[in-house]
C-alpha cells in the first residue's frame, strides 16, 4: 500500500510540475512563421505572435534591453546556408532572433546562441542595425515579414505603429 501511494504521490508531483511548466511557457499566444527563397537559401524565421492588449511596445522596453521579437519560445531564425549578417557570416542552421533597443529611434537585430532571458553579450553571433518607422496603422499582433528584394533578405517586424526593418544576404 505505501509503494502505491508513492507511486501516485509521484505521478501527482509530475503532472503539477507539466501544468506549470505549461502555464509559465504558454500564454497561449499564436505562433508565426514566414519562408523565403534568397540566392538557394531556405530561410524560415519562427515567432510567437502577442497581441498589444492596450499596451505600448516603446515602454515595454528600456534603452539596452533586448526584446525576444515575440513571445512565448524564443524567435528563430533557421537557413540551410550559410547568411551574412551586418558583415558576420552566421552558419546554417536554427538561431535565435533578438531585437536590441539602443535608444530612441535606434534598434539594432542581434543573432544569439541564448534567448533573452540567458542573453549576455558572449551570446552574440552577428548584429545589424534596424531601420525604425512609425506606421500610420497599428498591428493588433505581431507580424514578421520576411521578402527577397533583389538578393537582399528584408526581415520586417510589425506591433503597434512600430515597424522594424533589418536586411541579410546569403553568404558567397
Amino acid at each position: 500500500m505505501q509503494r502505491i501511494n508513492r507511486v501516485i504521490l509521484g505521478c501527482l508531483a509530475v503532472s503539477a510540475l507539466l501544468l506549470l511548466t505549461h502555464a509559465t511557457l504558454a500564454h497561449g499566444n499564436d505562433r508565426g512563421a514566414v519562408t523565403t527563397t534568397l540566392g538557394g537559401a531556405h530561410v524560415t524565421i519562427d515567432y510567437g505572435r502577442p497581441s498589444l492588449n492596450g499596451r505600448d511596445p516603446l515602454s515595454l522596453i528600456k534603452p539596452g534591453q533586448v526584446w525576444r521579437l515575440g513571445s512565448d519560445a524564443p524567435t528563430t531564425l533557421e537557413s540551410d546556408q550559410d547568411l551574412i549578417i551586418g558583415g558576420t557570416k552566421v552558419a546554417k542552421g536554427k538561431h535565435i532572433l533578438l531585437a536590441r533597443f539602443d535608444g530612441p529611434g535606434k534598434w539594432t537585430l542581434v543573432v544569439s546562441s541564448k534567448s533573452s532571458f540567458e542573453y549576455d553579450a558572449s551570446a552574440k553571433i552577428a548584429e545589424t542595425p534596424m531601420t525604425l518607422v512609425e506606421a500610420p496603422d497599428s498591428a493588433e499582433t505581431v507580424t514578421i515579414k520576411l521578402t527577397d528584394k533583389s538578393g537582399t533578405g528584408v526581415i520586417d517586424v510589425a506591433w503597434g505603429k512600430l515597424r522594424l526593418t533589418a536586411e541579410f544576404k546569403p553568404a558567397p
